[in-house]
């Protein structure tokens, strides 16, 4: 399985040019179907309507303000059956922590409460280890170890999660900084996967300068799936801890998460947070359903075909740029995929502001408006373009979205 995972980003490189192929003349008339007719629709009845709030279709991606992502069948079920029985937290966290370690094959795992638990947790083990007078002192962290090295690059709003600890942040931007930021007060080194980009420390050297110094890293990668590989790919490139959120790529619970690597850090991650009582970590409680349910979902995920899934959102992003390419002023209709975050094929739309005098916050109001409430990636409002995702809509929203996309672009022009 692991081979087959790692071979998916290699696909994906030859599945990226079949777009062209999707768009080309020829292939036009197959993709060419008819959009849903424009009608007036009444919001269905169910428990959100019964509340005055409008369910939306997620055209922006596994965002934690639009509620993630939709979790499948057989992870609601066996969220249901888990809720029917009672069980011991300490006994099903270390069975499941063990069945997700082997599936990954990792030293060890975590089920948290989301991706910034899964940080304040391992943050927390870094600085106690299993000393339970230290677990019961935080985020008293005088006289110990209280310091996290970041790059100054790497500051991130959910940062918040690790302070919350105790710990006072210090920013480097050279390797020669790094080194020397290093001493005795250092607990661990913090990395956001997604800016690695905008970083001097790449990810293998800053693996190896935490691993000279005897100095626990961390990486933050919580929506950092697809593709697959990347569940075990960080912990084998040697970093001693790495966080992902269970909610976004895994379609699992919205408030679950995975903090995997070395076994004496995730047990003591577990001592330091739920069902322990007196822990910094006990108000992020997880609890059966969501364990289970996590469970569930990473299982279907890794049995899933990746590259069929790949292959389906390119053909639905090119039904979405066909559908507005011929609308006037439309200037370029492609595809592109975000780097790390959210890493699936996306439909970026721009146009001539003389001839459609919008920008991208009115296009986004005019959908989110609407009936149903279309939400779009977050991109600059001032700027005459659209972005579109298409892997967390359900079947057949694509046309719809192609449809009420096409029908603003046009009535703006």
């Amino acid at each position: 399985m692991e081979a087959d995972l790692m071979n998916v980003s290699r696909r994906r490189l030859l599945q990226q040019a079949s777009l062209l192929a999707l768009l080309a003349p020829g292939a036009q008339s197959r993709l060419r179907l008819a959009l849903p007719q424009q009608r007036q629709q009444k919001p269905p009845d169910n428990v959100y309507t019964r509340l005055g709030v409008r369910p939306l279709i997620n055209a922006a991606g596994t965002y934690t303000a639009l509620s993630g992502s939709l979790m499948p069948p057989e992870v609601r079920a066996a969220m249901a059956e888990a809720s029917r029985h009672y069980v011991s937290i300490d006994e099903l966290q270390a069975a499941v922590g063990k069945r997700i370690a082997e599936l990954l094959g990792v030293e060890a795992a975590l089920v948290t409460a989301g991706a910034a638990a899964a940080m304040t947790l391992g943050t927390a083990a870094c600085i106690t280890g299993k000393d339970p007078d230290k677990i019961k002192r935080l985020p008293d962290t005088r006289g110990l170890k209280n310091e996290v090295i970041i790059q100054k690059s790497h500051r991130f709003p959910y940062d918040h999660a690790v302070r919350a600890v105790g710990v006072t942040l210090i920013e480097v931007e050279t390797r020669q900084q790094m080194e020397k930021a290093i001493n005795e007060r250092t607990a661990m080194m913090l990395f956001l996967n997604y800016a690695d980009p905008l970083g001097q420390v790449k990810r293998a050297e800053f693996v190896e300068i935490g691993k000279k110094a005897g100095v626990p890293t961390m990486l933050d990668a919580a929506a950092d799936l697809p593709p697959p590989s990347r569940l075990s790919e960080y912990t084998r490139m040697g970093f001693d801890l790495v966080c992902f959120s269970g909610g976004k790529g895994l379609r699992g619970p919205q408030c679950s998460g995975l903090l995997l690597g070395r076994r004496d850090l995730i047990e003591a991650a577990y001592l330091n947070g739920s069902p322990h009582s007196d822990s910094i970590g006990r108000a992020a409680k997880v609890g059966k359903e969501e364990i289970i349910g996590l469970l569930v979902a990473l299982e279907l995920y890794l049995q899933r075909d990746h590259q069929a899934q790949w292959k389906e959102w390119q053909q639905q992003v090119a039904f979405i740029l066909q559908s507005v390419a011929d609308v006037p002023g439309v200037t370029k209709a492609e595809m592109f995929v975000p780097p790390i975050a959210n890493e699936t094929p996306h439909a970026r739309i721009q146009w001539d502001e003389k001839v459609i005098p919008l920008k991208q916050r009115d296009v986004a109001n005019r959908l989110l408006e609407g009936e149903p409430p279309i939400a779009v990636r977050p991109s600059s409002e001032d700027a005459p373009v659209i972005e579109v995702a298409v892997w967390m809509l359900q079947p057949g929203e694509y046309q719809l979205v192609a449809r009420r996309l096409r029908e603003v672009l046009t009535k703006g022009a």
